[in-house]
């Protein structure tokens, strides 16, 4: 990578052809794309380690996808193929992947804001050490999640009763967190579904949502291994934007919980998991109300809510109504030279998935490629002042 310190600019003002926001596994796919496409290029993450954005999650979490379909470009994944990793196993994975190939990511850097000055685009940061950098950059790639890391958590949180336990998803580790007594789950997709199932060993537990149903057979059946290569094709080919069933699909996925899909109902049950299908409305006296009214006398709530988009760090008209970007395979129309990767549905359900970046990054990098010709750093414009 080729970057370039100009003095007499703001602090360390830094000029580069391309930047990436995130190194998950999706801004790695991008990486290593822009690699072998020769461009000069950053990565840039806001956690110390690669992969510590998977390291956070709770410890029994494993992968929906077999081994064989978790993969990024050019590396696969060094686990048996019908295995389902766990999260320290994908996070290892990406910071070998980032090792392997030499990948150029700055740790530690948290992005405070994206703008646009002329024809280029500058991005804001700030290190752990208070130290400020500016970059300024012909492309930007964000790649920083499929669906953000705000908490998604209602407003009446607040009126719980201070005595009782709250954790959120992205918070909670294993049982041992929870006070003893009853614990409430709120939501239920695979994440809550999960997350249940776990607690309902050593507490008493409700899980209360809407039922988003749930797959047809368990994910490591030996008639599930022999339908995966079908399954994968699918989740490609018709579950994606190019089909009628694949548009009213992302509709779906961006908005509801996804169903069940390593825990059943009979799992759940058998348990003594109390399954409610209303959801939480509120707080009555400091305690949980669901949706008939019914008010539950419980130690612990855990918010399985998901995460709300937070883009508000980018200073551009580029996020719509709904809270998503306004692009277009990851290209955003109105912002040559912008792109997002990693997003939930980008192209087909594949992009939810691991093994899914990297054609989504592909896709972006080569109309990265196509569009914007090669900058050197030194005939890049310096912003406006």
């Amino acid at each position: 990578m080729t970057t370039t310190p100009l003095s007499g600019d703001p602090a360390s003002t830094e000029y580069v052809d391309t930047v990436v926001i995130g190194a998950g596994q999706a801004g790695l796919s991008a990486g290593y794309h822009l690699a072998r496409n020769g461009r000069d290029f950053v990565l840039l993450d806001a956690n110390r380690r690669i992969g510590d954005n998977w390291r956070c999650h709770w410890d029994s979490l494993r992968l929906y996808s077999p081994a064989r379909y978790d993969g990024l470009p050019g590396m696969a994944f060094p686990a048996p193929e019908y295995s389902f990793p766990g999260k320290d196993d994908v996070a290892d994975y990406l910071e070998d992947y980032a090792a392997r190939f030499a990948l150029p990511v700055r740790g530690s850097t948290h992005v405070r804001q994206l703008s646009k000055d002329n024809d280029h685009y500058v991005i804001e940061c700030s290190g752990e050490d208070g130290t400020s950098t500016r970059l300024v950059a012909h492309n930007v790639v964000v790649a920083t999640g499929t669906f953000g890391r705000t908490p998604a958590v209602p407003e009446f949180a607040c009126e719980l009763d201070p005595a009782i336990r709250q954790l959120h998803s992205s918070g909670y580790r294993n049982p041992v967190q929870l006070r003893d007594g009853p614990v409430l789950v709120v939501g239920a997709s695979h994440s809550g579904g999960d997350i249940a199932l776990e607690v309902g060993g050593t507490h008493p537990t409700i899980l209360c949502g809407r039922d988003t149903g749930q797959i047809p057979m368990r994910l490591e059946s030996r008639r599930m291994r022999l339908l995966l290569p079908v399954l994968w094709f699918a989740a490609g080919h018709i579950m994606s934007l190019r089909t009628p069933i694949g548009r009213k699909l992302r509709e779906e996925e961006r908005n509801h919980g996804a169903p069940f899909l390593r825990v059943t109902r009979q799992d759940l049950a058998a348990l003594g998991v109390e399954r409610v299908t209303d959801r939480m409305t509120g707080v009555d006296g400091g305690l949980p109300v669901l949706g008939d009214g019914r008010v539950v006398d419980v130690t612990n709530v855990l918010w399985c809510t998901g995460f709300r988009q937070s883009y508000n760090w980018i200073d551009l008209p580029v996020i719509g109504a709904d809270g998503w970007p306004l692009e277009e395979r990851g290209a955003v129309p109105s912002m040559p030279g912008l792109y997002f990767t990693g997003l939930a549905f980008q192209s087909s359900f594949r992009s939810m998935l691991v093994g899914g970046a990297g054609a989504d990054a592909r896709t972006v990098v080569e109309h990265l490629v196509a569009h914007r010709r090669p900058e050197r750093v030194d005939a890049i414009a310096r912003p406006s002042t």
